[in-house]
């Protein structure tokens, strides 16, 4: 059973760490429980996912991943000026504040402000990680078919 390699319909359970170069440490499990997931549950990037392809218990690895297989690239489209008066009078508006707001579909769509001028508000819609190079270390515990429960 140990044998089984990730893959597709398979439920593996890890510890992983995402680092930036730096080494500062983004988020990590080692330091916890491991985290169970399913191969294409979208509980972790597909990206993400395809590093852990035909790894099998026991095994462990650290990846390099480039933007564009993380979070993307920056794009200077996703910067939006808005004034003041949008935003809730007793709003604390400062670069750094993660502001949430709906997307057409009325989903939600996280914004970091990243700069406060006069009456302008510049709010960033990149992903937080994009346009960074991340280590992806990861230490697989268990890979397990998924079948019906028992």
């Amino acid at each position: 059973m140990k044998e089984l390699p990730v893959d597709k319909g398979t439920r593996v359970t890890l510890h992983f760490a995402l680092k930036f170069d730096s080494g500062e440490v983004v988020d990590t499990t080692f330091d916890k429980n491991p985290a169970t997931l399913n191969i294409g549950d979208e509980n972790l990037p597909q990206n993400f996912e395809a590093y852990l392809m035909g790894m099998k218990a026991g095994d462990k690895a650290s990846y390099q991943v480039p933007p564009e297989k993380a979070f993307g690239q920056r794009n200077p489209n996703n910067l939006q000026v808005m004034k003041r008066h949008v935003f809730g009078a007793d709003m604390v508006l400062e670069p750094g504040v993660v502001v949430s707001f709906a997307d057409a579909r009325q989903q939600e769509l996280p914004g970091t402000i990243s700069r406060v001028e006069g009456d302008e508000v510049e709010v960033d819609f990149n992903h937080p990680l994009s346009g960074r190079t991340l280590t992806f270390d990861v230490e697989i515990i268990d890979v397990e078919p998924v079948g019906p429960a028992h």
